[in-house]
């Protein structure tokens, strides 16, 4: 599946695009996949990091730790393997709990998280899976947690963009670097970091 959308190379990419590729290497050391695959349609690459960027690197209420929960919960119900195991390396590196995505993937309830934190998924899963009967109610659960309708709908953007995300990257057979499955597991190798 993979070749019949295959990677482009660094070389072939828009500058912009190019630029974007090789900040988040330095940073991490590689590019992941989807950077790679999206760059094969320059203007959806923009509109989608765009959207992204809009929705993961805003400051808020809900913590970067907190987003990233959303995304693992969702796309494992998704069955979306590239954003399960890319955004579960980053949950365990932003929570610094090396369980804590392989817990959310499997069953959110389960997982060592806290009452706020279950009502953010539980919110995020009827979003994502039940949006035509949301109610008052649903937003309520969030009120008693701390968290308001502007949160609301960051978690349902979040749940939303992500389905487009996993289906994406399913159609694509977009498959997860090598490199993610390790980060936030095993300590970083001092010396590699800059």
């Amino acid at each position: 599946m993979s070749e019949r959308f295959p990677l482009p190379t660094l070389d072939s990419v828009p500058a912009d695009i190019r630029d974007m590729m090789l900040k988040v290497q330095e940073k991490s050391g590689f590019v992941p996949h989807v950077f790679l695959k999206l760059a094969r349609r320059p203007a959806e690459f923009r509109a989608f990091f765009a959207y992204h960027d809009a929705l993961m690197l805003k400051e808020g209420n809900l913590s970067k730790g907190e987003r990233e929960m959303i995304v693992v919960a969702t796309s494992a119900a998704n069955q979306c393997l590239y954003c399960v195991v890319a955004h579960g390396a980053l949950l365990r590196i932003f929570e610094k709990k090396p369980l804590l995505a392989d817990q959310i993937a499997i069953n959110h309830r389960k997982a060592d998280i806290t009452p706020r934190q279950r009502a953010i998924l539980d919110f995020a899963m009827k979003v994502a899976f039940e949006s035509d009967t949301l109610e008052d109610l649903d937003f309520e659960m969030l009120h008693e947690h701390g968290l308001n309708d502007e949160d609301a709908w960051d978690i349902g953007a979040i749940a939303a963009f992500f389905a487009l995300s996993n289906r994406m990257a399913n159609l694509s057979g977009m498959m997860p670097n090598p490199e993610f499955y390790l980060l936030g597991r095993v300590p970083r190798d001092k010396s590699s970091s800059k």
